[in-house]
């Protein structure tokens, strides 16, 4: 590279801004060798093939290089289109639920091994060995485990699998060329609401614009809304394992929820 720039670190990776010598700018991490960073670009490549995301440069061990994204502000316009092109995404589908890679979501393995169903998929694959590393009260525990034997009845009519990001909190869309733009995935075929319940977990921009572009491309399904705090589970019970009990309040809200569904 010609030049690089220091951008921090997250989750134990440092990130750079560089300049290639073919005058490129690209955005790079590195870290210990691991399988997360051909997890990441496996991901990449694959949602690429619907949707904005960053150019995978190169992939190695202990790096990702790719393409520098040039941020913009959001506009209603933006969000519509890509309300629009996330609808288009989650259609493309995938072969199953699960995913041929390795998976992690931040530097947590997620295992990817297939299931015969969404809610045997979630349930086996994302809540309950969330839960085994999240240092719960044994009360809680048994609160979630409730909740899971309650998903095949409250997960809502059957869909094929959806191409999903994974972990689409606002953070992960970059506003960028006049639409969104998906960085960090843990892709996988999933169940399409589990990225509209994540886009408003922490705030998105104009995320009523998105949902009512997403609704005029492809419809979904009755009683959505109220299924939010099922594909919650997952993401705040990640963030209990990675920070702490500061978002044990938020986990408990939503399983009491899911028992109330």
């Amino acid at each position: 590279m010609r030049s690089t720039e220091d951008l921090g670190a997250s989750h134990g990776r440092r990130l750079q801004r560089g300049v290639l010598d073919d005058g490129r700018e690209v955005f790079v991490k590195t870290g210990t060798a691991s399988d997360v960073f051909a997890s990441e670009a496996a991901g990449l490549r694959w949602l690429g093939e619907v949707i904005d995301v960053p150019e995978v440069v190169e992939v190695g061990p202990d790096r990702l290089v790719l393409s520098w994204v040039h941020a913009e502000s959001p506009s209603p316009a933006a969000a519509e289109r890509f309300g629009r092109s996330l609808a288009r995404l989650h259609r493309a589908g995938a072969p199953g639920f699960g995913a041929p890679w390795r998976g992690f979501i931040a530097t947590l393995p997620m295992d990817n091994a297939p299931a015969d169903d969404w809610p045997a998929f979630y349930a086996a694959r994302r809540v309950l060995p969330f839960l085994r590393t999240a240092r719960l009260p044994a009360s809680d525990v048994t609160l979630v485990e409730r909740a899971v034997e309650r998903f095949a009845e409250v997960a809502g009519p059957a869909e094929p699998p959806a191409r999903i990001h994974g972990d689409l909190w606002s953070g992960n869309v970059l506003w960028s060329g006049g639409s969104g733009v998906l960085i960090d995935p843990a892709a996988h075929g999933g169940h399409r609401e589990t990225d509209l319940a994540m886009l408003d977990l922490f705030g998105l921009p104009y995320l009523d614009r998105v949902l009512g572009a997403y609704q005029e491309e492809w419809p979904l399904a009755d009683g959505w809304r109220e299924r939010v705090p099922l594909h919650r589970l997952h993401p705040l019970l990640v963030h209990v394992v990675l920070f702490g009990g500061a978002y044990r309040d938020g986990l408990m809200n939503a399983v009491r929820r899911v028992l109330a569904l």
